[in-house]
């Protein structure tokens, strides 16, 4: 086959990003985040935005130099060693599998809102068939999917802001505005530690950013898309998660907020506009559905990476003819059969765990992306980088306070044996090429006339 193609283009491959980061964090994860921190989920949310605006500068000066598939994978491996490029690469390829199976499982909550009595495996398993088939077919049609299910999501969020700012505006008696902000415990309810717990759902929430780096391997013309991309998505997702979550407190109260249903259907069923609820769940379904497409993508072009590179099986390398890696799309597909079980099990705290899971691989790539750019200043002599010292030290401190919080005991609990098995296997794969290059002469020897 010949292999990957660049048909990408710069609108695209933004909007494949804000794909990504506009889903289920924001419309279902952010009343999540609001129930932890209360009003100053604003400063949660900001920190988040500035994490990921220090990640994308650090991703466009490295991503630029090198655009290929996978790009931080193999710069980690290229200055912080091969392992680090492994645990990369697959450390994420399992953020988005897990990411795929939060986004899904979020799908089947938002059915519920039309038809309660179904059961959401069957959403699941029906939805995810249609994306994977999209996926399938090849990149252009992909692309053209996701920057149609993006524009639609930015469409609604405007409208929502539009229709928000009104109610705030003409309260026609209801309780509404700004001074909802300090009612019911003040701006932190749930003081400094409910802030930053809360931050941690914003990485999760801003997670699929980074998708840009990833897709620079199909992109038509990789150095001046991605530069484009990544300034035009920062400043777009900054302004849609802190203008929405703004208006979002100013009109519902913050004790409302929950991870079951969304804040923005709430918002919608109380402006008293008819259909409003309906409509916003179904673009908030879209929502999910677009999260869910861009993360099976990213998932796919990673393990396809790691194949490449001869660090998965190489069948997952093969491509269509339509340069689709199909083997590394199947499996990458993997967290849907797992989030279909844990809804199964427990669909009460079926969202909350699967982004406990999820949210480790992100977190760990994201800090190594820091680590590699500091790496990277170091070995060009361009000085070194205050930003990504920054940003690694807020990754570092976010990663260690997630086990003395409830709702993310189980992202170390995750991650840690995750990475330790990953690096068994990779040192056991490495002692086995090496016996087998040793072995090798000897049989020649003893064989030898």
């Amino acid at each position: 086959m010949s292999g990957l193609q660049r048909t990408l283009s710069s609108g695209q491959l933004s909007m494949i990003a804000i794909g990504g980061a506009i889903g289920t964090g924001l419309f279902l994860g952010s009343g999540f985040a609001i129930s932890l921190a209360g009003p100053s989920v604003l400063l949660s949310y900001a920190i988040g935005a500035l994490i990921a605006l220090l990640l994308m500068r650090a991703l466009a000066e490295m991503t630029v130099t090198d655009p290929g598939t996978g790009s931080f994978g193999t710069l980690a491996g290229r200055y912080l060693g091969d392992t680090a490029g492994y645990l990369v690469r697959y450390a994420y390829w399992s953020a988005n599998v897990l990411a795929v199976g939060t986004e899904v499982t979020a799908v089947a909550l938002y059915m519920r809102f039309w038809l309660p009595d179904l059961p959401g495996w069957w959403w699941i398993a029906g939805f995810s068939a249609a994306l994977i088939g999209i996926n399938a077919v090849s990149v252009r049609v992909f692309g053209s999917v996701e920057y149609l299910f993006s524009s639609v999501k930015i469409a609604a969020i405007l409208v929502f802001l539009l229709l928000g700012l009104f109610t705030i505006l003409h309260p026609h008696g209801a309780d509404i505005g700004p001074h909802l902000y300090l009612s019911a415990g003040g701006f932190f309810p749930h003081g400094i530690g409910g802030m930053w717990v809360a931050a941690v759902v914003s990485i999760f929430s801003y997670l699929g950013i980074e998708t840009i780096a990833v897709a620079a391997g199909e992109a038509q013309d990789p150095q001046r898309a991605i530069t484009r991309a990544l300034r035009s998505t920062i400043a777009r997702l900054v302004f849609f998660y802190l203008a929405t979550l703004a208006v979002m407190l100013a009109v519902m109260p913050w004790t409302r907020a929950s991870s079951s249903v969304s804040p923005f259907v709430m918002v919608m069923a109380q402006s008293g506009v008819p259909w409003a609820a309906s409509l916003m769940n179904a673009v908030i379904l879209v929502a999910a559905l677009s999260a869910m497409n861009s993360q099976i993508f990213a998932a796919s072009r990673m393990l396809y990476g790691l194949s490449e590179a001869g660090q998965a099986p190489k069948s997952l390398s093969r491509v269509t003819r339509f340069g689709v890696p199909l083997p590394a799309l199947l499996s990458s597909s993997v967290g849907i059969a797992f989030a279909a079980l844990v809804f199964v099990c427990a669909p009460a705290r079926a969202f909350g765990a699967m982004i406990a899971v999820s949210i480790f691989g992100a977190l760990f790539t994201w800090a190594m992306i820091f680590a590699t750019h500091l790496r990277f200043r170091a070995v060009r002599r361009a000085g070194w980088s205050w930003g990504s010292a920054l940003g690694l030290g807020l990754m570092l401190a976010i990663l260690v306070t997630t086990p003395f919080t409830e709702a993310f005991r189980l992202t170390l609990a995750y991650g840690t044996p995750f990475l330790a098995v990953m690096a068994g296997l990779r040192s056991f794969g490495r002692r086995r090429q090496g016996s087998g290059r040793q072995a090798a002469p000897r049989l020649g020897a003893d064989e030898a006339p």
